[in-house]
């Protein structure tokens, strides 16, 4: 074990991480499970084909939805409320974790609205290539969401306060003009509202790109520590991992969307792409397969580029930040206080981690560092 990970508290992050992993996965079957029971109850055949089609279509989205998260919000509770109270992470209240529930089915609502209208709309126009056009589309829709996200969603659920401290903007300035990066400001969100965790990261694109810290980390960090964070940030703007990224996931739409088309064409022959009614009644199917997809290939392949992209930024980081020891203690403090389990077993990483385990970065950046000019 690395000197700087805490023996006691890394005991502690391994039965954390077992217990999330538990939750996780009966998430996962509630989730398909309710899928199944919307439609093979009728409820998605009835909601489809309810007189004019837009209001149908309106009704439809916000049932299922209302049917996926009120049925899911006991288990949402214990996993997002009560266990993080029992492991001295969450600083909610109960009438706080509601309101944030109440908000992020209004902004799923809208989103979900606009996606499968968007989803039925390329379905019905491209028929039989539908799976190629959806596939493609996803990039610009990771472009447009990673654009407005920071200054259109994100304060609907968070508070960003201007840093105006010199002696922390100032450090952060250097390490982004390093790689002629720009950003529209530096703030401090309000984490500690909600979770004693801490986070910061790079958000936006463009003119939305800014750089935000968690108060729970300014709280808990020196101004090396911080700026090693960050550096690790500038890292992935560094090896363009936003747009591989971006590329990365298009290929995967398209061959979730590929594989999706074989499966419904075979269970349902009949009405699969014979209607957007016909089409809209599958959702729940659709949804369905696309996870168990995801979740049995894809997602086990995107944790595996996610990690090399990861480990880039960190040999970044401790390279190029004028104190790369410091980015070595911020890896371990967070993993220290944020309870994450630094070795865990092969297979849980290659199926759950898309960060390299925090022993493996430690160990990385030690060798990284050693080799520095």
């Amino acid at each position: 074990m690395h000197p700087l990970l805490d023996p006691e508290r890394q005991a502690l992050a391994r039965r954390y991480e077992r217990e999330k992993r538990l939750i996780g996965l009966a998430g996962t079957a509630l989730s398909l499970a309710l899928l199944l029971a919307f439609f093979f109850l009728g409820a998605s055949a009835r909601l489809a084909s309810l007189p004019a089609f837009v209001w149908a279509f309106i009704i439809y989205g916000a049932a299922l939805l209302a049917w996926m998260t009120i049925l899911g919000l006991p288990l949402a509770f214990f996993a997002g409320y009560v266990r993080e109270h029992r492991w001295g992470f969450s600083t909610q209240t109960p009438a706080g974790w509601l309101t944030d529930q109440v908000k992020g089915f209004g902004v799923g609502l809208v989103l979900g609205w606009i996606g499968l209208a968007l989803l039925l709309l390329v379905m019905a126009r491209f028929g039989p290539w539908w799976w190629l056009v959806a596939g493609l589309g996803m990039a610009l829709v990771g472009v447009v969401m990673s654009t407005l996200a920071p200054v259109i969603i994100d304060p609907i659920f968070h508070r960003y306060k201007p840093i105006t401290d010199e002696t922390l903007t100032r450090p952060l300035l250097d390490i982004l003009a390093r790689e002629g990066l720009k950003s529209s400001g530096f703030f401090e969100e309000d984490m500690s509202r909600r979770t004693r965790k801490e986070n910061a990261f790079l958000a936006g694109l463009g003119r939305t790109r800014r750089v935000v810290l968690g108060d729970t980390l300014v709280k808990s960090m020196t101004v090396p520590e911080i700026v090693g964070v960050i550096g690790h940030e500038v890292g992935h703007f560094r090896f363009r991992h936003i747009w591989k990224g971006i590329a990365a996931g298009t290929v995967e739409q398209v061959a979730v969307f590929f594989a999706l088309d074989a499966v419904m064409r075979a269970a349902f022959p009949a009405s699969f792409l014979a209607s957007p009614r016909a089409n809209m009644s599958l959702v729940p199917m659709m949804a369905a397969v696309g996870v168990a997809v995801v979740g049995a290939v894809f997602g086990p392949l995107g944790n595996s580029i996610s990690r090399c992209f990861e480990k880039q930024a960190d040999i970044y980081a401790v390279t190029h930040v004028p104190d790369g020891r410091a980015f070595i203690a911020a890896l371990a403090g967070l993993a220290n206080r944020n309870l994450s389990n630094a070795y865990p077993a092969r297979w849980v990483k290659i199926l759950y981690y898309s960060h390299p385990p925090v022993g493996e970065r430690l160990d990385d950046c030690e060798r990284a560092l050693a080799g520095r000019p």
